[in-house]
């Protein structure tokens, strides 16, 4: 199943453009009689101007605190993964904030035009893409998300600016056999074949692109979405709306056999990287993903009804399988009998502030209880919920 950021969308849609960057029977890095194809390069072109003007348009549509100046007072507290940079950037002063933002619109609204103004403006297009991506990349943990937009951003760059990266023997090669080109009377009949199969991509991408252009048009437009069954061309978006307070999904287990003994003690399940225990600093994982974390930051501002995933997972947990309890950072009932009884406290969630009492005490995060997310569950009571969805029950060693 694809991820609803679209993210592996995008994984396929430029690894689809990759098929044809590079010739097929030949692994030289100077292949004769066939360049990189520029029919090719423009759909790189095309797709990182469909990634930033998608992104920049859902958002000028979406949430008011866009068009506001205030989205970026959030952002860093409630993405998805904090890394320790956000915990500093959020307290950046009111006026930072709205620079950021409107340095935001201008990356993702303006500069993406840059693309279709000549040679200069296109390299500054793809510098101004990539070093807004190492910012993303400092400020939080949107896993390979950043590192694969770069990809896209390559295409913008041509021989001469990208030509202090070879030596001058290969420059040498180079322009010798572009030399021989010019005075070919002849071509190999491959060269001829790969003109088609490049003008037949061509006109397949600007087919598929039909759909995607009308919808960025539309003000109901929709991100992430695929418009053709194969992915190969899709409409993208991040950030549509801004939630304005963190909440979290707190995972406890119990070995009491009453859970709603008021003397039961109940111990918290840490995730590898999602907001927890109140001391532990928030971590860097990009460009990897972990996805049970992202997961968890979704169910959070939903409830378990939405997501029913999350009942499954506290089975799992009841049943302290290896394979799931890879996925956390910590479990309470290793070495001991597992828990009885697993529940979900829902949490608001806030960073302290640095240099103030709770920092001095350690704490990165501060909490406050909202009440159950769902209620206390043990594998007995769960038979029939996994039966009733075809999950395989889980089973104690």
């Amino acid at each position: 199943m694809l991820d609803k950021s679209g993210w592996e969308s995008q994984l396929l849609e430029t690894g689809f453009l990759g098929i044809f960057l590079c010739p097929l029977w030949t692994l030289s890095r100077l292949p004769q009689h066939t360049p990189p194809s520029s029919t090719v390069i423009w759909a790189f072109r095309w797709l990182i101007f469909r990634i930033m003007l998608g992104a920049g348009l859902i958002k000028i549509r979406g949430d008011h605190c866009w068009q506001e100046l205030t989205c970026m007072d959030y952002h860093y507290e409630t993405q998805p993964v904090p890394n320790p940079i956000a915990y500093f950037m959020h307290r950046s002063p009111w006026w930072f904030h709205r620079f950021e933002t409107l340095v935001n619109h201008f990356i993702e609204l303006v500069v993406p035009f840059f693309l279709f103004l000549g040679r200069r403006m296109c390299v500054a297009h793809g510098l101004l893409q990539i070093l807004f991506q190492v910012l993303l990349i400092i400020s939080g943990n949107l896993s390979f998300l950043n590192w694969l937009t770069m990809v896209p951003s390559i295409a913008c760059f041509d021989d001469v600016s990208l030509g202090f990266l070879f030596s001058s023997r290969v420059k040498e090669r180079v322009v010798q056999m572009q030399s021989k080109e010019a005075t070919r009377e002849q071509l190999p009949l491959g060269c001829y074949i790969r003109k088609v199969v490049n003008i037949s991509f061509g006109l397949l991408i600007a087919y598929l692109s039909v759909p995607v252009v009308l919808n960025l048009l539309n003000s109901r437009q929709v991100m992430n979405t695929s418009f053709n069954p194969l992915r190969i061309v899709n409409t993208y978006g991040a950030f549509g709306s801004i939630t304005k307070e963190r909440t979290e999904v707190i995972l406890q287990g119990t070995s009491s056999l009453d859970p709603n003994d008021p003397a039961a003690v109940w111990e918290e399940f840490d995730f590898k990287c999602k907001p927890g225990n109140l001391k532990r600093r928030p971590c860097f994982i990009s460009p990897y993903h972990y996805r049970l974390d992202w997961l968890m930051w979704f169910a959070a501002f939903q409830t378990y009804e939405q997501n029913e995933w999350i009942i499954h997972l506290a089975g799992k947990l009841l049943a302290q399988e290896e394979e799931t309890l890879s996925l956390m950072a910590t479990n309470p009932f290793a070495g001991r009998a597992p828990p009885r009884w697993i529940r979900g406290e829902h949490f608001k969630y806030k960073f302290s502030q640095p240099g103030g009492k709770h920092a001095s005490e350690g704490k990165w995060w501060i909490r406050k209880r909202l009440g159950p997310y769902f209620p206390p569950v043990n594998l007995k009571g769960l038979k029939k919920f996994y039966e009733d969805r075809n999950w395989p029950y889980p089973m104690q060693d």
